[in-house]
């Protein structure tokens, strides 16, 4: 009888420290991702993933990603599992992966869960927010046990938006357009990061009311909204205004080019987009004649 209790004391023990040794986090759609110990065999699914998971300090333990993943330049060394135009499942299993990261675009839900079954955690990013980078990099970090490297990159960070937001708060508000692509016209709703981007910065995002992150649009729309900015990530995208010089951004010479990356890739390189984007305002205050309170 006393074998029997010191076998039963011993394997509850033994199971409290295997909960104990075992890491779980939240991942960006609110699912709870655990793993037995930290990962060393990752995949990333999307650009900005592979961002994030370098900055969580886990660099090192991935094995492969997709096509448009390069930077930090390490990346572009990593073997493709699929791009744009869709993922290879048998590719990804053949790196053997403990986690893989991908974002609600970036694999059908039945390629999840087949991903799962295989019993490989999944990690969906999906960054709506600013703070929501800092958030993944420190789960990720939890993920792969670099739990200080991700902290300190999380930390600077947060102090990168913070400086932001006490600089630009009292900027004289702007009525601001941001073009995705030109045809079909589609912008950014402030249910989507970008639209986070101009709020930082003291805009006014005249199709921020819109539900869907990303919805398109029409010429009409814009030529209502009379923006005073316009931005975009290439110039071929803006000159499509050329023809409607009584737009208030096309007056007064307030369409401004935006790095790409840094705008358009949810990862640690947002705050550099977000300083990219209150610069382009602050010029355009210039232009029309608002002096920054």
């Amino acid at each position: 009888m006393r074998a029997g209790r010191l076998a039963l004391a011993l394997a509850l023990l033994l199971q409290a420290a295997a909960a104990r040794a075992e890491l779980s986090v939240l991942d960006g759609a609110g699912q709870r991702v655990s793993v037995p110990r930290a990962v060393t065999r990752i995949v990333t699914l999307a650009p900005h993933a592979t961002e994030l998971v370098y900055a969580a300090g886990a660099g090192d333990r991935l094995v492969a990603t997709v096509n448009y993943s390069d930077y930090p330049p390490a990346a572009r060394a990593l073997p493709r599992v699929g791009g744009l135009s869709g993922v290879s499942l048998e590719a990804v299993w053949r790196y053997r992966p403990d986690l893989v990261v991908t974002w609600p675009d970036g694999a059908a839900a039945r390629d999840i869960d087949r991903l799962r079954r295989q019993g490989i955690a999944v990690f969906v990013s999906h960054p709506l927010r600013l703070g929501d980078v800092a958030r993944e990099i420190e789960a990720l970090g939890h993920l792969s046990g670099q739990d200080a490297v991700a902290g300190r990159a999380a930390a600077a960070y947060r102090a990168r938006l913070a400086d932001l937001e006490r600089r630009y708060a009292g900027r004289a508000p702007l009525r601001v357009f941001f073009q995705v692509s030109p045809a079909p016209l589609f912008t950014v709703s402030d249910a989507s990061f970008l639209g986070t981007l101009i709020h930082l910065c003291g805009g006014r995002n005249v199709f921020g009311a819109l539900p869907m992150p990303a919805p398109q649009v029409g010429i009409e729309a814009v030529l209502e909204a009379a923006p005073q900015v316009m931005l975009a990530t290439d110039a071929a995208s803006l000159a499509i205004w050329d023809r409607y010089p009584r737009i208030p951004a096309v007056e007064h010479g307030t369409r401004f080019v935006l790095p790409a990356d840094a705008t358009s890739r949810p990862g640690p390189r947002l705050v550099e987009g977000a300083e990219a984007v209150c610069r382009a305002l602050d010029s355009a205050r210039t232009r029309l004649g608002l002096t920054p309170r």
